[in-house]
């Protein structure tokens, strides 16, 4: 089993930033890739970013391209999420996830197999 905690979470401005992290711990070894997904209410929750864990090639969705850096410190078991230039419409619960699946596109849930509690992210007009 993997745990993942995630952290970073608030209130800001439009065209603030924010960084998000997601601690892992547990059996993390083998993992593939790291990503994190956001829910707002009464919408679907959707992809945001990804990372694989050896290699670290990213994927990003449309929305956050340019705006939004997905890392990892494989050392410290951390993923992070820097956010700049934030929207009123990055508003959401941002979710944290863990996958073995090797060699699956980490851009959907189903790509999953770990998930963490979630993180109030808020960007006021």
């Amino acid at each position: 089993q993997v745990q993942l905690v995630e952290s970073g979470g608030g209130l800001v401005q439009a065209g603030g930033s924010l960084r998000l992290s997601c601690a892992a711990s547990g059996r993390t070894f083998p993992m593939y890739s790291m990503g994190w997904f956001r829910q707002a209410p009464g919408k679907e929750r959707e992809f945001v970013a990804a990372i694989t864990w050896i290699g670290g090639s990213t994927y990003y969705a449309d929305s956050v391209k340019g705006r939004f850096t997905v890392s990892r410190d494989n050392a410290k078991k951390l993923l992070n999420l820097q956010m700049n230039s934030l929207k009123p419409e990055d508003t959401a619960v941002y979710y944290c996830a863990a996958s073995r699946q090797v060699g699956k596109r980490p851009t959907t849930p189903d790509a999953y197999d770990y998930w963490g509690q979630g993180t109030q992210v808020t960007v006021s007009s």
